[in-house]
């Protein structure tokens, strides 16, 4: 995936969920211009002693698993690591603030939609020969690569995706996952007719998650970009969301849903289908009163617009990236371990559900008996592709774009074509700042 030259000039303007502000973020990109090659803090790379920063650690389900992790390697080989958190929705602009001032060592986790934005910084290290010697899979590998180059080991490798509740499509008489748009349109119809308040589709349509009509767009044929260019706003970005607000209007999906609404409706038996990652089940299925709910989550592939077409997902998950300077080797000795060794990503499996990234620690036993988590991988993961947006310091602010052109549709203010044209109006003029 390739920066153009504009979007790598001038201020970095991160994207941390709304958490940098703009004249902050510009500051920033003016201290870390694109393409430094000098280390990040001026530390001894040799240093045994090094920090590892993630947001998980902030996190109680997450904390304990990862402390376990970097209490066996300091104890193995004689080292110190300083762990350094903060919360997820603060976590991107702190970092970037940090990482600009050179205050950031060693092991960083990223989210692989972070990773381009970070890499233009010039504060990684390549890690292209450390990533040989791991066996992750090839779409793992793609995760952590930006403009040709690894500067991430990944971690966790998944997808968002749809996931079915067998319970009510059995209660409904449908028999299969339907495969095809048309299939899946016939699916929420008969589901509508169960009553009971049923929400057919908990599919996004609060600004916040409505980028989830990226997939949609790319399944009715939109690539979203063509090389520096935005095609949304072509026929098939038009074509797919006049079958979303079609849905929309028929009852198939309903009006103020984000994910955690989704979830809500979900574990309550209320929807049939939803967008989530594959976290959703023990997320979903944690929050519902319906204990067998878990049994009956499956992972769907996205239905396609003709048969043979390749099913649509966004890759999701984590990678860990090396910050160039002070305790560099140890902390990418550390990365590769913690995201290949089999052992240890069997027991962050056992303790999170989130699956390896390597085809070793997919094939392990304790692994590969989840039903769910082989065949979302088969499913979902294995075709999911990263956004062609990620590469843009602005993504955030591009998918806001969009959802709210895509919203104005569906409450009646604007029509689909009229919509995606003013899209690509505000993205072009966002990438070319």
């Amino acid at each position: 995936m390739t920066t153009s030259g504009i979007s790598r000039r001038g201020a970095l303007r991160m994207f941390g969920i709304g958490a940098l502000s703009v004249a902050g973020a510009g500051a920033l990109g003016a201290c870390a211009p694109s393409g430094a090659s000098t280390s990040s803090n001026g530390g001894d790379t040799k240093s045994k002693d090094f920090d590892f920063t993630s947001w998980s650690l902030n996190e109680e389900a997450a904390k304990p698993s990862i402390e376990k992790i970097i209490k066996a390697w300091e104890k193995a080989e004689g080292s110190k690591i300083r762990a350094v958190s903060y919360p997820y929705n603060e976590y991107l602009s702190q970092l970037t603030l940090k990482l600009g001032g050179g205050e950031t060592t060693g092991a960083v986790h990223l989210d692989i939609a972070w990773l381009a934005a970070i890499a233009q910084m010039g504060k990684l290290a390549e890690l292209d020969s450390t990533a040989m010697k791991g066996g992750y899979t090839n779409v793992a590998l793609e995760s952590g690569m930006y403009d040709g180059k690894q500067y991430g080991l990944p971690w966790n490798t998944g997808s968002i995706g749809v996931i079915a509740n067998s319970k009510l499509l059995e209660k409904a008489g449908i028999k299969k996952h339907p495969t095809t748009i048309e299939e899946f349109e016939g699916a929420l119809r008969e589901l509508k007719g169960l009553g009971n308040g049923i929400v057919p589709y908990a599919a996004a349509t609060k600004v916040a998650q409505l980028k989830d009509i990226f997939p949609w767009m790319q399944t009715f044929g939109c690539t979203l970009m063509d090389g520096d260019e935005v095609t949304i706003g072509d026929d098939a970005s038009i074509d797919a969301v006049t079958w979303y607000k079609k849905l929309h209007d028929e009852k198939l999906i309903a009006s103020d849903v984000d994910r955690f609404d989704a979830r809500a409706l979900f574990g309550q038996g209320k929807a049939a289908f939803y967008d989530d990652a594959i976290i959703g089940k023990g997320v979903t299925s944690a929050q519902s009163k319906d204990k067998t709910l878990a049994d009956a989550m499956q992972p769907m592939k996205r239905p396609v617009l003709r048969s043979g077409d390749t099913p649509q997902a966004l890759l999701w998950g984590g990678v860990i990236a090396i910050v160039k300077g002070k305790g560099q080797d140890a902390a990418t000795e550390f990365a590769l371990h913690t995201t290949s060794d089999r052992a240890t990503t069997t027991e962050y499996f056992a303790s999170r559900a989130l699956p390896p990234s390597t085809t070793v620690g997919l094939s392990d036993p304790k692994v590969a008996q989840d039903t769910f988590t082989t065949e979302w991988t088969e499913k979902i993961t294995d075709t999911a592709t990263g956004s062609p947006f990620w590469q843009f310091a602005q993504n955030a602010q591009i998918e806001e774009a969009v959802a709210k052109q895509v919203q104005a549709v569906l409450v009646g203010k604007s029509k689909p074509k009229d919509a995606m044209k003013k899209a690509n109006e505000e993205i072009s003029a966002l990438i070319r700042r």
